[in-house]
C-alpha cells in the first residue's frame, strides 16, 4: 500500500486511492506544499525512514 510521507514531520498517511497526487484518507496533507510530500510504500517509510504512522489513517498510529 502506498502512503504520502510528510517529510517535514516524518509522518506517513494513507494515500487516498483513485485521487490526485497527494490526497490522503485523513486530509491532513491538503495544506502542505507538494515539495514536502512524497508518495512511497508505507512499509518502506516506516522501516527505512523510521516514519511515524498517522493516528487518523492507521489504527496502530500515534496522533497526527
Amino acid at each position: 500500500m502506498n502512503g504520502v510521507l510528510n517529510e517535514t514531520t516524518n509522518k506517513i498517511h494513507k494515500h487516498e486511492s483513485g485521487r490526485s497526487d497527494f490526497q490522503t484518507t485523513c486530509g491532513a496533507t491538503a495544506h502542505i506544499a507538494h515539495e514536502h510530500l512524497r508518495v512511497i510504500p508505507v512499509e518502506q517509510a516506516v522501516s527505512d525512514g523510521d516514519a511515524n504512522r498517522c493516528g487518523r489513517c492507521f489504527a496502530d498510529g500515534g496522533s497526527y
